[in-house]
C-alpha cells in the first residue's frame, strides 16, 4: 500500500486500528516529496527531522489510546503562516532569514491535535498572484501537466495535496487563493467565513479579505481540518466569538429541500467551453440529487475585480510598509543614507507584482484620490454584500465556476490584467466575507481538472459542505490523481 495516497479519514482509521504507524505514514510522505519535488516545486522548506520526531510523539499518543482525527497525519502549511523555529518567507527575498518565535493560532491548533507538519509550501510572494509564478524562490508546477501553473497564491499547497506530497494542507484565500489552485489541481479547497478561523500569525496581505482554510483530497478531509482550525481567538480582533459545529455531522446523503442559485451578472464571454460544460453537468447532477435550481441575479458582480484591485492593494500598501530593512529581514547594505536604504531595500527585496500592488494601493489612498478610488470601491463593496444577502434569502447555496479556464501554461499570462481576470468568480466572496468551496467537477479535453464553486451565507459552512459532499459522492472526479 502506498500510504502517501491515503486521505486523512482513511489514514485515521488505519492509525486508530494500529495497522500503520504515524512514522510509517510520515516516512511515506517524505519519500514521496523526495521523489517528485524536483518536478513540482511545491515546498520552500521540508522539515524532515521535526516531522519524524512529531510522528513518534503521535505514535506514543495512539499507543496510549488517544487518537484524534488529525493525530499522526502529515500536513503542509503555506509559507505565509508563522511557524516557531521554522523560516517563514512569504516567498519573498525581503523576509530573508526571518524565523518566527511563535506559532500562528492555526499551527498551535494542529500541534494540539498531534498533527505532523512536514513542511512549508510555495506561494505567490505575500499571496499576491494567481499562478505561483511570483515566488522569489521557485515556480511551482501543476502535477496534472508540469508545463502549466497550479494556480495561486496557494499553489504549493494545492500541488502538494494533488501530488500526494502531504495528506492535507492549509492555504490562505484573499481573492480566491485557496479555491482557484484547488480547482486547477483537482483537489478540494475551502475558504471559511471571514472571522471563522483566526488570522493570528498569518502575515497580512489585505486584512479585511485574508482567511486561512483547508486544502484536502476530499470534502470529508476539508471538514475534519476545518473542525480543528475554527473557533474564536482573543489574539485576533476580527475572530468571531461563536461556537463551532462538528462539520462532519452534515456529511449525509440527500439534497431534498435544498435550493441552489445559479448567478447571473458575470461576463460569460471569457469562460472556456470545457469549463462551461463541466459546470452544466454538475448542476444536472445536483438537481438529480433532489435540489431545486433557480437563477439569481448578482447585479454588481461585474464590478468585483475593479473593487478588489483597489481595496486589496490599498491594504497591502499599509501592511507591507513594515518591510523597510530596519526591523528584520533583508536589508540592502550598500546604501550610504537612510532614504536610499529604504528605496534600494524595497526595490531589491520585493518582487515586481508586490511593488505594482503597493504603488496602486498607495495611489488609491493618497490625498485627492482617496474618495474617487478607495472610498468609491468601499461603497460598491457594500452593494456586492447586499447582492449576496438578497440571493441567500431565496437560496441555500450558489453555484459558479471557480475559474473561467483550466490551468494555463507557465508564462502564458504576463499581462497583469489578464491574470487578475482569472479570479473573477472567486473575488466577490472575499469582498462579502462569505464562505466558499471548490470541489472537482470534471476535466477539460486536455485532461486538466475543473472545479465547481459552492458559496453560502456567513457561517453557513455546513450548507456548502453538505452540497459539496453529496456532489462528490455522486461522481468520481475527486478519486482521480495525476500520474507523475
Amino acid at each position: 500500500m502506498e500510504l502517501y495516497r491515503l486521505t486523512i479519514h482513511d489514514a485515521h482509521e488505519l492509525l486508530k486500528k494500529k495497522e500503520i504507524s504515524s512514522r510509517e505514514l510520515t516516512e511515506s510522505v517524505l519519500d514521496r516529496i523526495e521523489a517528485v519535488e524536483d518536478r513540482i516545486g511545491a515546498y520552500i522548506t521540508v522539515t524532515k527531522d521535526q516531522a519524524l520526531a512529531h510522528a513518534d510523539v503521535a505514535d506514543e499518543s495512539i499507543k496510549n489510546g488517544d487518537c484524534m482525527p488529525l493525530t499522526g497525519i502529515p500536513l503542509s502549511i503555506k509559507d505565509i503562516i508563522c511557524t516557531k523555529g521554522i523560516p517563514t518567507t512569504c516567498a519573498s527575498k525581503i523576509l530573508e532569514g526571518f524565523v518566527p518565535t511563535y506559532d500562528g493560532t492555526v499551527v498551535q491548533k494542529l500541534k494540539a491535535a498531534h498533527a505532523v507538519i512536514v513542511g512549508k509550501t510555495n506561494l505567490d510572494e505575500f499571496g499576491m498572484g494567481s499562478s505561483t509564478e511570483n515566488s522569489a524562490t521557485k515556480k511551482t508546477r501543476n502535477p496534472w501537466d508540469v508545463a502549466r501553473i497550479p494556480g495561486g497564491s496557494s499553489g504549493g499547497s494545492a500541488a502538494a495535496a494533488a501530488a500526494d506530497m502531504c495528506i492535507g494542507s492549509l492555504g490562505t484565500d484573499t481573492g480566491g487563493s485557496i479555491r482557484q489552485p484547488a480547482s486547477h489541481c483537482g483537489v478540494v479547497g475551502l475558504k471559511p467565513t471571514y472571522g471563522r478561523v483566526s488570522r493570528f500569525g498569518l502575515v497580512a496581505f489585505a486584512s479585511s479579505l485574508d482567511q486561512i482554510g483547508p486544502i484536502a483530497k476530499d470534502v470529508t478531509d476539508a471538514a475534519l481540518l476545518l473542525n480543528v482550525i475554527s473557533g474564536h481567538d482573543p489574539s485576533d480582533s476580527t475572530s468571531v466569538p461563536r461556537g463551532v459545529p462538528d462539520y462532519t455531522k452534515v456529511l449525509v446523503s440527500g439534497l431534498k429541500g435544498v435550493t441552489v442559485g445559479i448567478p447571473t451578472g458575470y461576463d460569460k464571454e471569457g469562460i472556456d467551453p470545457d469549463v462551461a460544460d463541466a459546470i452544466q453537468k454538475a448542476v444536472k447532477v445536483i438537481e438529480g440529487l433532489g435540489a431545486t435550481c433557480r437563477e439569481v441575479i448578482l447585479p454588481h458582480a461585474e464590478y468585483s475585480v475593479a473593487v478588489y484591485y483597489l481595496i486589496a492593494p490599498a491594504e497591502a500598501s499599509s501592511n507591507l510598509a513594515r518591510y523597510d530593512g530596519v526591523k528584520y529581514g533583508f536589508r540592502d547594505k550598500s546604501s550610504e543614507d537612510l532614504l536610499q536604504m529604504y528605496r534600494s531595500t524595497r526595490s531589491t527585496g520585493l518582487g515586481t507584482e508586490v511593488q505594482r500592488r503597493i504603488i496602486l494601493g498607495t495611489y488609491a489612498l493618497s490625498a485627492g484620490y482617496y474618495d474617487a478610488y478607495y472610498g468609491k470601491a468601499s461603497q460598491v463593496r457594500t452593494l456586492i454584500m447586499e447582492d449576496y444577502k438578497k440571493a441567500f434569502e431565496a437560496c441555500d447555496v450558489l453555484l459558479t465556476p471557480v475559474a473561467p479556464t483550466p490551468a494555463f501554461r507557465l508564462g502564458e499570462k504576463e499581462e497583469p490584467l489578464a491574470m487578475y481576470l482569472s479570479d473573477i468568480f472567486t473575488i466577490s466572496a472575499n469582498l462579502a466575507g462569505i464562505p466558499g468551496i471548490s470541489v472537482p467537477c470534471g476535466f477539460s479535453r486536455e485532461g486538466l481538472p475543473v472545479g465547481l464553486q459552492i458559496l453560502a451565507n456567513h457561517f453557513n459552512e455546513e450548507k456548502l459542505l453538505k452540497v459539496a459532499y453529496n456532489f462528490e459522492q455522486a461522481t468520481d472526479h475527486h478519486t482521480q490523481r495525476p500520474k507523475l
